[in-house]
């Protein structure tokens, strides 16, 4: 007996030592962070560059243009991890108006390069703050080495535009061609059943046709000649030729690339897309011409934008009000989800957040989102709801795609703004439940078994689906139908007949959205800032993005490698073949994340151009 307590004696001092030994780790690396982050810190605060006087603002976009940029995981990037290279469109916005009146700017510069998609609201939001800043009487200078759709828009907006001998300007209109699954499906066995309402909800197209519907070839065709009549005016308004001009260059391209022995930058010249031919050493010198030499080095007196947003930031007053800005961004699925997908219950507590600070006094929903969960979605649009209810006014600001789910989120809000290009409406909802019983069979599995009622075990994808519940889930889903239009009825004061007409699953530009009373007003997230702000009675706020957020020790890390200039590495660039590839991935592989706890989804198969 005296050696078993012995033994546990001796057992719990090691349980005490060990407990004691891992808080003394904890505790010496915690001070080692902090020690650290107050070095990096010194160094960064008194090496950070300066706004340099007389300069101009340099503005190059990297990746993605985003409404919120994702938060890497600071671990991934000490291993080396490759993230996607995003820029928040609100950095651009806030650095370009913020410059118009900065007596130290003295020009705008834009590089399109590193710009990869944007979105065609987007764009149309930065080519409207660069306009506040020409307004300035202070030039607009743009290079690019080649230029997309998307970077020639933005970079047409400048007061001239430049391009490398060799570029060329691939302006060839929108298109609209999904990839559809259904003969691999039916090689593989595998059948998709799905329950839907509304003739033009075509999101579950690919996974049960062979080719696109007429239904949805005349809402495709229809919304993508108005977002191309919105693009060609946004280009000619700042070039000198008409749009007839640029709809002729693109119908007539391959005989104008003939008439000038295949030479695209000599056509671009031609067709005055662009000003003149550049190569990157006399762009430089073109810049150090206009803007002045950095001190005695052969570079332009140029400020990046990372640099001019810090110092900005550094000086913003500390108004007691706030505007909360709460994003909704990506699919949107049920739960908490990681940053890039927008979590029923992440935005949720976000905009729970927002409501219980008292010195948040109104709220723009930024929404950017085809849709998802039926079940997420309302779970963010009660908690608009419950915003609105304390009192405090909430304005939804829609950006590239508010469509289906992301129109759910919206309708709520006391007013709806949309840029004339946002892609909304697609008011339809639809089920889907995979049946993988052929593969099975073909492999030698089969499933038997017993249940207490003939539903259950019903809803597994190894078994068939059975006609009693399928017709369950036809009846959910047309019941969730009549209440998203019921809904819509009620936010939008619109009778259910006329809600009826636009609804059926119909995608709409914003510019039609708002003739069809689906927004009340054409604007971005600027005007929709400051229209909750005049609702609220606000003249002296701040506006404040509410972010998911990162834990302790990833804020620590994230800052840590912040100060010490650490950058992710950055995806290469993707070959048109395997952009191709990855999005049919997506496409196929996305149905993981659809986890309605009831199956049923508004969701729209549409993306901004």
């Amino acid at each position: 007996m005296g050696k078993e307590r012995r033994g546990v004696f001796l057992r719990m001092l090691c349980g005490v030592w060990a407990a004691i030994n891992g808080l003394r780790r904890v505790v010496m690396n915690l001070v080692f962070l902090l020690a650290l982050a107050l070095v990096l810190a010194i160094l960064f605060v008194e090496h950070r560059a300066p706004v340099r006087d007389q300069s101009a603002l340099l503005i190059r976009p990297e990746g993605q243009l985003v409404e919120q940029a994702v938060v890497a995981d600071p671990i991934n990037l000490l291993r080396n991890g490759v993230v996607p290279q995003q820029t928040a469109l609100r950095d651009l916005l806030d650095a370009i108006d913020a410059a118009a009146d900065d007596s130290r700017i003295q020009g705008l510069v834009i590089e399109t390069d590193a710009l990869d998609g944007a979105g065609l609201a987007k764009l149309q939001e930065l080519a409207a703050a660069v306009g506040r800043f020409r307004a300035s009487g202070k030039p607009v200078l743009a290079w690019g080495s080649r230029f997309t759709q998307g970077q020639y828009l933005l970079a047409s907006q400048a007061d001239q535009v430049f391009m490398a001998p060799d570029g060329f300007v691939l302006t060839q209109g929108f298109a609209n061609y999904p990839t559809y699954f259904k003969g691999l499906f039916d090689k593989l066995g595998v059948r998709v059943n799905v329950f839907r309402v509304g003739s033009y909800k075509s999101a579950v197209e690919p996974y049960t046709r062979e080719d696109m519907s007429p239904q949805d070839r005349e809402a495709s065709l229809r919304l993508l000649d108005a977002l191309w009549a919105q693009f060609r005016d946004s280009v000619a308004a700042r070039r000198p030729f008409s749009p007839e001009d640029l709809d002729g260059l693109v119908e007539h391209y391959p005989a104008r690339l003939a008439a000038v022995d295949g030479d695209a930058a000599r056509l671009a010249v031609d067709a005055r897309l662009v000003d003149g031919l550049l190569t990157p050493d006399q762009w430089k010198s073109l810049l150090i011409e206009r803007f002045g030499r950095l001190d005695k080095e052969e570079r332009p007196r140029q400020t990046p934008l990372g640099i001019y947003l810090a110092d900005l930031r550094s000086t913003l007053g500390l108004s007691a009000d706030k505007i909360a800005v709460v994003a909704v961004q990506g699919a949107i699925v049920d739960g908490d989800q990681p940053p890039g997908v927008a979590g029923g219950e992440t935005v949720a507590k976000m905009l729970r957040q927002a409501r219980e600070d008292d010195s948040v006094k109104a709220l723009v929903l930024r929404v950017d989102s085809p849709g998802g969960s039926v079940f997420a979605s309302e779970r963010i649009r009660r908690e608009v709801d419950l915003f609105r209810q304390a009192g405090k006014p909430v304005f939804a600001s829609m950006s590239a795609v508010a469509a289906s789910g992301g129109y759910w989120v919206s309708m709520g809000a006391d007013e709806v703004w949309a840029s004339p290009s946002t892609v909304t409406g697609s008011i339809g909802i639809f089920g889907m439940f995979p049946d993988i019983s052929g593969p099975m069979r073909e492999a030698g599995l089969t499933v038997d078994g017993v249940g207490t009622s003939p539903l259950a075990g019903g809803l597994d994808p190894r078994r068939p689906l059975s006609p009693e519940l399928s017709s369950a889930l036809q009846s959910t889903i047309e019941h969730g139908y009549r209440r998203f239009v019921g809904l819509v009825s009620a936010a939008r004061s619109m009778d259910v007949a006329a809600v009826e007409r636009v609804a059926q699953g119909q995608v709409w530009s914003g510019s039609q959205a708002l003739e069809h009373g689906l927004v009340d007003h054409l604007g971005g997230l600027r005007e929709a800032v400051a229209g909750v702000a005049a609702r609220a009675g606000l003249k002296d706020y701040r506006v404040e993005w509410v972010e998911p957020g990162l834990n302790a020790r990833d804020q620590i890390l994230s800052r840590l490698l912040s100060a010490a200039g650490v950058a992710p590495p950055v995806a290469h660039v993707e070959s048109p073949l395997a952009s191709w590839m990855r999005q049919a991935l997506e496409a196929v592989g996305g149905l993981a994340l659809w986890n309605d706890p009831g199956h049923v989804y508004a969701h729209c198969q549409c993306q901004s151009p």
